[in-house]
């Protein structure tokens, strides 16, 4: 073979190489350019449907972002897939239910019942907090050493668990149970303005909270500490069992906070709740890049908007097709950006 073959196919293969990107970047482009069409295509068939889509979006991916975090934030620090996280969502949802309706009689949401409320979510975020300890100490941390597939079965074992113990009829029992939650107050487009500003005022403060533990505080660093090299950060007098504890007792707090908010805007209870928001949760921290807090926010947010545009929207496909439309936005988004939104690409060490 001669250097002058040999060179043009050299430039060949580096022609390739560039033509690739290029054509990745341009699809993903015009997919891009296709969401926003549609997107102005529902503001200008229907303003009025559409501010109504956007608040409920705006209330949904806030719930979302909440349950969200606790995924990637126990990702960030040992690479786990939390399966069992969506399911602790759920068994709070029962708690607040139990708590609210059942104890404190709380059936009308008005100014009186801010007391209970806030009773309903220091009680379950406790109780979330608690329960992902405990699951981090029995069942996680004794299986840190071994092949990733063991945890993740254990999380998805746990998830069964929980799912089991709401099933049963003294709990919750199989089939969806309604509450007797009365909202009062104005609507804006048929979406109740005081869910939407319990849900902001709640929410908000408890991202921007979570976003200065892990930025600005000692055990944030630690956390940062942990998630980047467990054995270096040991060698730093970091002790790890307590920061990854902390960190799952965070995100089982978040969950409890968003069971609280879930049961009151949807005033009801179902065991397979859990399996449903957390795969859309999920879904969110990997949109978003798996591991960072803003891009759980941001993908959450997104699917939201996305997922009630096209229930409610003049061009939406119906609440039908609202599942197979979250997916499939994750599936092409992993197509050409596979690290997600605000993820970064890494190389595999062998």
């Amino acid at each position: 073979m001669s250097i002058a073959s040999t060179t043009l196919g050299a430039v060949k293969r580096r022609r390739a190489a560039l033509i690739s990107p290029l054509v990745t970047r341009a699809l993903g482009a015009v997919i891009v350019a296709a969401g926003g069409i549609w997107v102005v295509a529902n503001l200008v068939a229907d303003p009025e449907r559409f501010l109504g889509s956007l608040l409920v979006g705006l209330q949904n991916g806030l719930l979302y972002a909440l349950v969200a975090l606790g995924y990637t934030m126990v990702y960030g620090i040992i690479e786990l897939i939390n399966f069992a996280h969506g399911d602790l969502f759920m068994l709070a949802t029962i708690v607040s239910a139990g708590l609210l309706v059942g104890v404190m009689g709380v059936t009308d949401i008005t100014l009186a019942t801010i007391i209970p409320l806030v009773v309903a979510l220091i009680v379950c975020i406790a109780f979330g907090s608690l329960i992902n300890v405990s699951a981090e100490f029995i069942a996680y941390r004794r299986l840190r050493s071994a092949p990733k597939l063991a945890p993740l079965m254990t999380a998805v074992g746990l998830s069964f668990l929980f799912r089991g113990i709401a099933q049963q009829d003294y709990i919750n029992g199989s089939a969806q149970k309604n509450w007797p939650i009365i909202w009062h107050g104005p609507l804006i487009e048929g979406v109740s303005l005081y869910k939407l500003l319990m849900v902001v005022i709640v929410t908000v403060p408890l991202l921007l909270a979570m976003s200065y533990i892990v930025t600005k505080t000692k055990m944030g660093k630690a956390m940062r500490a942990v998630a980047q090299d467990q054995d270096g950060a040991r060698l730093m007098g970091i002790n790890v069992n307590r920061t990854i504890s902390f960190t799952f007792a965070l995100g089982g707090g978040l969950a409890g906070a968003a069971a609280v908010l879930y049961f009151l805007c949807q005033t009801q209870t179902y065991y397979d709740t859990g399996t449903q928001l957390g795969l859309i949760a999920f879904t969110a921290a990997v949109l978003g890049g798996i591991g960072n807090l803003t891009g759980a926010v941001v993908g959450a947010l997104s699917i939201g908007i996305i997922q009630a545009l096209n229930e409610g929207g003049a061009y939406g496909l119906g609440s039908n097709w609202s599942q197979s439309v979250v997916f499939l936005i994750l599936i092409v988004l992993m197509v050409f950006k596979p690290e997600g939104i605000f993820g970064r690409p890494t190389t595999e060490k062998v």
